[in-house]
């Protein structure tokens, strides 16, 4: 007699609980050339001009540019404005 395998269903799924909460996973947005948004973060690492270094829930995140400014941030969302050029995961 085979044994069939069994199926886990991921009860996050089940409760059709969207995915970035469930897992803590953080949404970054960019608008164009000149505006990003960040949600769910931990901490900023680094702050300069020409880069922003974040830690985010589940890694990290390096942004890369000139006349980079984080416009607002509050608990677990941010705003960055400025010309970026590389946006990386750590």
């Amino acid at each position: 007699m085979k044994k069939i395998p069994y199926r886990h269903l991921d009860i996050m799924d089940t409760l059709q609980i969207p995915r970035d909460l469930a897992h803590q996973e953080s949404i970054i947005t960019i608008s164009g050339n000149g505006e990003m948004f960040i949600e769910n973060y931990r901490h900023i690492l680094e702050y300069t001009n020409t880069c922003i270094r974040i830690l985010c829930k589940r890694g990290r995140l390096k942004i890369v540019g000139s006349q980079l400014c984080i416009e607002y941030y509050c608990n677990d969302e941010m705003k960055i404005t400025g010309r970026f050029q590389g946006v990386f995961f750590e």
